[in-house]
């Protein structure tokens, strides 16, 4: 135990130790130019030089003004990197020079700048990711436009289209982030004086840009942004330290939903509350053990989950005993300090016997808030159309009766030698069996049955239902109490080992998905491994779609799938391409298509659409297979998007191999094989013109016209074997 925990010890203090040598990095980050960003980080540099800290200016744009120009005086500034480019001179960040000054701490200016043609990144925030990782602390700025995260809802906003984005992934890296904030009637005000942009820049800036509606939604978003970068934070750091207590810093709340189709009311409710104070909110619904016997609320479930992401929610089915249990453990996981639940529809009788949701989350909430809402107005929901619960089947019933007859019959074996209470164990033991294979409801049959064999073939008066010793009312009583507790505890583990068939066939068949993609990185062979698994798991015909130039669907592979392919159904993929969202049979979107459409998004682009073709299949009632399929169809387009990946980067070093072959071609023949042959031609034109040349000198000319052609035929063959290594590469350029 002690050599685990050294190992353990170990291992941690070389993380610390890894985590150690990166560079730290913090963003001065703002809703739009002439914030004060570069500012601010210019006078937070000018505090840390005289702490004793080597600074250096890596690159600052200071859009010449007079304040900013100011702060630079004192600091030492890295001279830039200049790159001529279509006749116009560029000034960049030199970065090989930073990395061989390796200050303390650099500053680099405008984060999300594109560098020029010919530098070693083509984005600055790579420059500085190097940086980091050569230990060297870094400041940056940037504007909440560049996120990637909010990129297509700034361009939406203002109606400007910004090119230029940096990753999320690794603004989430940053240390720290500042917000640089500034009203919108302070920063027209800049603007007008000059302070932000100069000359005719400020005048199309004021006309398109820097409008008061763009400045206050640009506002919002980076406090938001903000608001959001530090509770994420502040969880990393509570998870860190095992902190569970919630601590209400932020606006966040959990929606508990039940399978009710009135749940939606709530819902809506809910959204008008996030939308009123801005906070984040998440639908949950807690899967119990019943939850399994019941087909319809699934699909009740699943309509409900639906609506809630729509309307712009994280909706999440949880899993667990206890619904109070659950949602207060995954509201402290997740820091939120707010329950919102609806009121209560069961009599008073049956929260009595069965308890109450809203009672226990009251009084095991502790630090959480519990909010009783009670919807919209009363209107008339229409009843799902769903699976109608069944009664118990015949062969359930049958083998009930037939469980019963055998146990009376052990049972009247037993009676002579046996005390009575033995006699009810095996009839137990007979309820188990039921309720494990047939179910709960014919169980609970079974235990007043047994209850009544047992007084009538073993209580005294035998063969008849009269009783004349009042104990025994109390041992039917106890016996009944103990079977229907036996019971639900024998369904319940039907009910548990069910879904964990179900999780454990779903996870094999995403081993068996993965252990065959990972054996091959070619694109083609993917799309057809991930179409052969997919039809074996939604048991019809499937099919994987692409997009040409022209917009028309082209089928890249196809299980046993016959169908013609309709201009309608090309239509539908078209749509789901684009858009990126499911569509067709059985959606809110084209439902008359004969497929049902998934798109094959990767993490850069949609390499494809997915269709399936259920026919009479019961795949689209099924809303669990239907959230598995997009689990399935989500790890499909990721491998497709590798490989392509994959595909690129060999193309990309064939061409690297061809470029080299071709400088290799043009030094030999420009430089070496002219060089050769001149001399050649001068040693023999020597030979012929010279009469008065000895042997001697005829022998050392002879000599020399015969090590330069050796050398010829030596470069020859070394290009001749250049060629046959690189056969598959090299394409002839005449």
């Amino acid at each position: 135990m002690m050599e685990e925990k050294s190992d353990i010890d170990q291992i941690l203090a070389k993380v610390k130790a890894e985590e150690s040598k990166r560079g730290k990095l913090k963003i001065f980050f703002g809703a739009v130019a002439g914030v004060g960003k570069t500012y601010a980080m210019l006078e937070a540099a000018r505090l840390r030089k005289k702490e004793g800290v080597d600074v250096v200016v890596g690159y600052v744009e200071t859009h010449k003004r007079a304040e900013t120009e100011m702060l630079l005086e004192e600091l030492d500034v890295l001279p830039p990197k200049k790159i001529m480019y279509r006749g116009i001179e560029l000034r960049e960040f030199d970065l090989d020079e930073a990395l061989k000054r390796k200050p303390s701490l650099i500053l680099v200016d405008e984060l999300a700048h594109t560098n020029a043609p010919g530098v070693r990144h083509a984005k600055r925030w790579q420059d500085i990711e190097e940086l980091l990782n050569h230990g060297i602390d870094a400041y940056t700025t940037l504007n909440v436009q560049h996120c990637e995260s909010v990129h297509d809802l700034v361009a939406q906003i203002t109606g400007v289209a910004v090119k230029e984005a940096v990753p999320d992934s690794f603004l989430e890296m940053a240390d720290d982030i500042e917000l640089i904030d500034l009203p919108s009637e302070e920063l027209l005000k800049r603007l007008k004086e000059g302070k932000v942009y100069l000359g005719p820049q400020a005048e199309r800036a004021a006309m398109n840009f820097f409008k008061p509606g763009n400045l206050i939604a640009l506002r919002q978003l980076a406090l938001r942004y903000t608001a959001r970068s530090v509770d994420a934070k502040m969880r990393a750091y509570k998870e860190m330290y095992s902190i569970s207590k919630v601590w209400k810093a932020s606006d966040r709340f959990l929606v508990c939903i039940s399978g009710d189709p009135s749940a939606i009311r709530l819902i809506r409710s809910a959204k008008r509350i996030a939308s009123e104070t801005g906070a984040d909110w998440i639908v949950a619904y807690v899967e119990t053990p019943s939850f399994t016997r019941r087909p319809y609320r699934q699909n009740q479930v699943d309509t409900l989950i639906r609506s809630a992401e729509k309307l712009g929610a994280e909706a999440i089915v949880l899993s667990g005993q206890r619904i109070s249990e659950t949602l207060l453990a995954y509201a402290r996981s997740k820091n939120i300090g707010k329950i919102i639940v609806g009121k209560p529809k069961r009599l008073w009788l049956s929260e009595l016997i069965t308890g109450s949701v809203v009672n226990e989350l009251a009084r095991q909430s502790g630090e959480i808030d519990i909010y009783i809402l009670s919807g919209e107005v009363e209107e008339k929901i229409p009843k799902p159309i769903s699976v109608q619960r069944r009664p118990p089947s015949w062969k359930g019933a049958f083998g009930s009766v037939m469980v019963l007859v055998l146990c009376t019959m052990v049972n009247s074996l037993l009676f002579p030698v046996v005390e009575l209470s033995n006699l009810i164990m095996v009839y137990l033991l007979g309820i188990i069996c039921v309720a494990f294979f047939f179910g709960k409801r014919i169980a609970f049959l079974l235990s007043l049955l047994s209850v009544l064999c047992f007084d009538y073939f073993f209580v005294p008066p035998y063969f008849t239902f009269a009783v004349t010793d009042v104990q025994y009312i109390i041992t039917f009583i106890v016996m009944l109490i103990t079977g229907l507790v036996v019971n639900t505890l024998a369904d319940r583990l039907r009910t548990q080992t069910i879904s964990a068939r179900l999780r454990e066939e779903h996870n094999q068949i995403l081993y068996a998905l993965n252990k065959e993609l990972s054996k091959t990185s070619d694109s083609e062979e993917v799309i057809k491994i991930a179409v052969k698994h997919l039809e074996e798991f939604c048991k019809c015909p499937v099919a994987i779609f692409g997009v040409d130039q022209n917009k028309s669907a082209v089928v890249q592979a196809k299980g046993s799938l016959s169908l013609p392919l309709t201009s309608n159904e090309e239509g539908v993929i078209n749509w789901v391409y684009e858009h990126g969202k499911m569509a067709g049979r059985g959606t809110d979107t084209l439902p008359g298509s004969k497929g049902i459409y998934l798109s094959l998004v990767g993490t850069e682009k949609t390499v494809g659409v997915f269709g399936a073709f259920p026919g009479d299949s019961q795949l689209l009632s099924d809303s669990r297979k239907m959230h598995f399929l997009e689990m399935i169809v989500a790890q499909t387009a990721l491998a497709i998007e590798g490989a392509q990946l994959a595909a690129a980067m060999i193309r990309a070093e064939y061409a690297i191999e061809d470029e080299r072959i071709r400088n290799l071609f043009l030094t030999s023949f420009s430089h070496d094989v002219p060089q050769k042959l001149n001399t050649v031609s001068r040693t023999i034109s020597q030979l012929l013109e010279d009469d008065k040349i000895g042997q001697e000198e005829k022998k050392r000319l002879a000599e020399q016209i015969r090590f330069e052609a050796e050398q010829l035929d030596m470069l020859t063959a070394e290009l001749h074997r250049i060629l046959k290594s690189s056969a598959g590469s090299v394409r002839d350029k005449k």
